[in-house]
């Protein structure tokens, strides 16, 4: 009669244990059914483009002859003295470079207006190089007391490089780089599908 009653008392523990486990399981399957119903809305205006990683473009090249006439003579009381004057003259090409920081280009989409609106730097020079084979040297006189020496050369050279960028400047390099930086952007955009019909215009930075 005591076993019969342990088997019970198991029997009834047991189906407790069953009534509890089910209870939880139908509970987890509710909570994540609940739980898993999700509302989702979104409204936007604009999408980003992005240029980042594309570094320094250059957009525009100008070619520049420059002649340089460095004269350097032994003076006394102010007075330059007979054979000790020195006289180069000589041309280098040189070759400047101009265009923009593409990780300081902003475009900014408006997909109500079907317009891009794209925020430029300021264009700049992004290098000036020397053509170092191109030297043709005009008059090489040096007085053997008075040598030109490797600074005077060199400031020659800054100097040459200065009036380059100054006269391409003045000869539309900036402008042109603009002008071929926006074809280029526009050609970059027009390739996504998406934009096709959208408008583009620039806005630059003022100095």
């Amino acid at each position: 009669m005591e076993k019969a009653n342990r088997v019970h008392k198991r029997s009834i523990f047991g189906l407790k244990m069953l009534v509890k486990v089910l209870i939880v399981v139908v509970l987890v399957i509710i909570g994540f059914t609940i739980g898993s119903k999700t509302s989702f809305t979104t409204e936007s205006k604009t999408t980003k483009l992005s240029f980042d990683n594309i570094g320094e473009l250059a957009t525009q090249e100008a070619y520049a002859t420059e002649v340089n006439h460095t004269e350097d003579a032994r003076e006394l009381f102010g007075i330059e003295i007979p054979l000790t004057k020195s006289t180069h003259v000589y041309s280098y090409d040189v070759i400047i470079k101009a265009g923009f920081n593409f990780e300081q280009i902003k475009p900014k989409v408006d997909q109500d207006k079907q317009l891009i609106t794209i925020e430029m730097p300021e264009v700049k020079i992004l290098s000036t190089e020397i053509v170092e084979d191109s030297l043709k040297v005009y008059v090489e006189d040096e007085s053997i007391f008075k040598k030109i020496t490797l600074e005077d050369t060199s400031e020659a050279r800054k100097t040459m490089k200065e009036n380059a960028e100054k006269s391409a400047i003045e000869k539309g390099l900036f402008k042109s780089a603009k002008t071929n930086a926006e074809t280029l952007l526009k050609n970059f955009i027009k390739e996504n599908e998406v934009y096709t019909e959208y408008q583009i215009e620039f806005v630059y930075k003022e100095k």
